[in-house]
C-alpha cells in the first residue's frame, strides 16, 4: 500500500506543478527554464555559446561596416559635390542679368546659395610641363555660399582673385604636377584659335598662382579657379556669364529645383544637376554598399544555422523530458513553442549584444583609428582621398540589421521545434 500511495502521489505531483504554470504561458516558462538550466552535455552548451557569439559578431561587424561606408559616402558627397555644381541654371547664350537670377534663386525655399560661373577648358603649361584643366570663373563674394573651396585652401584666399589681376588658384595635385609654387606664372592655353596678322594661333594667357586647395579627391589634379571677369575676357563674353550654380538643401531634389528656376526665366535656359555629371559614381557606391551588406549578412546566416544545430542536439538530449510533457497533456504546439522560445532567446541575446557593441564601435571607430595611428607613428589613410576613417551611424541601418538578426534567429528555430513536436512518447520512454 505504501508503494501504491507513492506512485499515486508522483502521478499527481507533476500535473499540479504544471497547473501552477497555467497562469503564465507554459511554452515561455519551460523554454526559459531550459535556457537557465545547466546542461549535462557540455558540447551542446558550447554550441549554444558559439551561436550567441557568432550572431553577436555578425551583427556588430555589419553595423560597423555600414557605418564606415556611410562615412565615406558622406565625405565623398561633401568634398566632390561641395566643389562641383549640385545644380545649375545655364543659358543657351551668355547673359548679363545674372544678379537677378541669383536673387530669384535665393528666394527659392530649397536653395541655400547661388553663384555665377564661367567654365573654361584648356591646357596649363609651365616650363615644358603641360596638363589639361577645367578652369572656372567665379565671383569671390558669392562662391563661398555654394562651395567648400574657402575651407580647403592650403594657401592664399579667394579675395586675391581680383578683376584684371589674372590670378589663379589651382588644386594642390595639379600645381605639383606642373612644378608650381606660390608666385609662379602659369600659361592657360584655350582650344579656340585667334586670327592675327601672323596667322591663326591658339589663345593663351599667363596667370599668377596665388593659392592652392586640397579636398582629397580627383578634383585636386584637374581644377582651377580665376575671377569671373578674367574668365569672361578670355571667353570674349565680357560682362556676361554662362550660368548660375546652386547649392540645394536636398541633393535628390536638385534637378527639380534647377528646372523650376530655368522655366521661370524669359530667356532660354536649361537645367542640369549632379546626377548627370557624377551620378554614376554615387550609384556605384550605393551598389557597393548594398552588396557588402548582403555579403556580411551571410555571417548572421551562419550564426543562425548554428542555432539550428544547437537546438537539434537539445531536442535529442531532451527526448525523455518531451515525452513526459506529452504524457502529462502538453500539445505538439506547446512543445513547439518551448523550443522556439529557447532558440529565440539565443537569437535575441546575440542580436542585442551585437547591436550594442556595433553602435559603440561605430561611434568610436574614428577616434580609435586616430589613436592607432599615433601608437604606430604612421598615417593609415594618407594615400586615400579621405585621410581619416569616417563613420556615420544611421539608425535605419541599425534597425535593419537588428531586424534581420531577429528574423533569421526566429526562422532557425522552426525546424528543431517541429522536430521536437513530432517526438513519440512511447518511443522516447522505451529504454528509460
Amino acid at each position: 500500500m505504501h508503494g501504491a500511495n507513492a506512485i499515486h502521489t508522483w502521478r499527481w505531483r507533476l500535473p499540479c506543478g504544471l497547473m501552477r504554470t497555467m497562469f503564465r504561458p507554459v511554452s515561455l516558462y519551460v523554454g526559459l527554464r531550459y535556457t537557465r538550466a545547466k546542461r549535462r552535455n557540455h558540447f551542446i552548451s558550447f554550441i549554444s555559446l558559439t551561436s550567441i557569439l557568432g550572431l553577436t559578431l555578425g551583427v556588430m561587424v555589419l553595423i560597423v561596416v555600414l557605418s564606415v561606408m556611410n562615412g565615406f559616402d558622406r565625405e565623398l558627397q561633401r568634398r566632390i559635390l561641395g566643389m562641383v555644381p549640385q545644380a545649375s541654371v545655364v543659358g543657351y547664350q551668355p547673359f548679363s542679368n545674372w544678379r537677378d537670377l541669383v536673387a530669384q534663386a535665393d528666394r527659392h525655399p530649397q536653395v541655400e546659395g547661388a553663384a555665377p560661373f564661367i567654365q573654361l577648358q584648356g591646357l596649363l603649361s609651365n616650363k615644358g610641363a603641360v596638363d589639361s584643366a577645367f578652369v572656372s570663373g567665379i565671383h569671390p563674394d558669392f562662391e563661398s555660399q555654394v562651395s567648400i573651396l574657402p575651407q580647403h585652401l592650403e594657401s592664399g584666399s579667394l579675395q586675391e582673385l581680383q578683376p584684371g589681376s589674372f590670378n589663379i588658384i589651382l588644386g594642390s595635385a595639379l600645381a605639383r604636377k606642373l612644378g608650381l609654387v606660390i608666385g609662379d606664372k602659369v600659361t592657360l592655353v584655350l582650344p579656340e584659335a585667334a586670327v592675327t596678322p601672323a596667322g591663326i594661333i591658339p589663345r593663351f594667357k599667363r596667370f599668377n598662382l596665388v593659392g592652392t586647395f586640397r579636398v582629397g579627391a580627383e578634383l585636386d589634379g584637374m581644377v582651377g579657379f580665376v575671377h569671373l571677369e578674367d574668365a569672361a575676357r578670355l571667353a570674349r563674353i565680357k560682362g556676361k556669364v554662362e550660368g548660375v550654380r546652386l547649392k540645394v538643401k536636398d541633393l535628390f531634389q536638385a534637378g527639380r529645383v534647377a528646372w523650376d528656376l530655368a522655366s521661370q526665366q524669359d530667356q532660354q535656359f536649361y537645367a542640369t544637376d549632379w546626377t548627370r555629371t557624377h551620378g554614376t559614381l554615387f550609384q556605384a557606391i550605393k551598389m557597393e554598399k548594398t552588396m557588402m551588406a548582403l555579403l556580411l549578412l551571410l555571417i548572421v546566416a551562419v550564426a543562425a544555422f548554428n542555432i539550428v544545430s544547437s537546438l537539434v542536439m537539445v531536442v535529442t538530449d531532451k527526448k525523455s523530458d518531451i515525452a513526459i510533457l506529452r504524457t502529462l497533456g502538453a500539445s505538439p504546439g506547446t512543445i513547439t513553442g518551448i523550443f522556439m522560445v529557447q532558440g529565440s532567446f539565443i537569437g535575441v541575446l546575440g542580436t542585442l549584444a551585437g547591436t550594442g557593441l556595433g553602435v559603440l564601435v561605430a561611434l568610436n571607430i574614428s577616434d580609435f583609428a586616430l589613436w592607432l595611428e599615433q601608437v604606430l607613428h604612421t598615417k593609415l589613410f594618407e594615400q586615400y582621398f579621405v585621410n581619416y576613417l569616417p563613420s556615420e551611424l544611421r539608425w535605419g541601418n541599425v534597425l535593419f540589421v537588428s531586424g534581420m538578426g531577429f528574423l533569421m534567429s526566429f526562422l532557425a528555430t522552426l525546424y528543431p521545434a517541429r522536430k521536437a513536436a513530432r517526438v513519440q512518447p512511447a518511443e522516447a520512454l522505451r529504454y528509460e
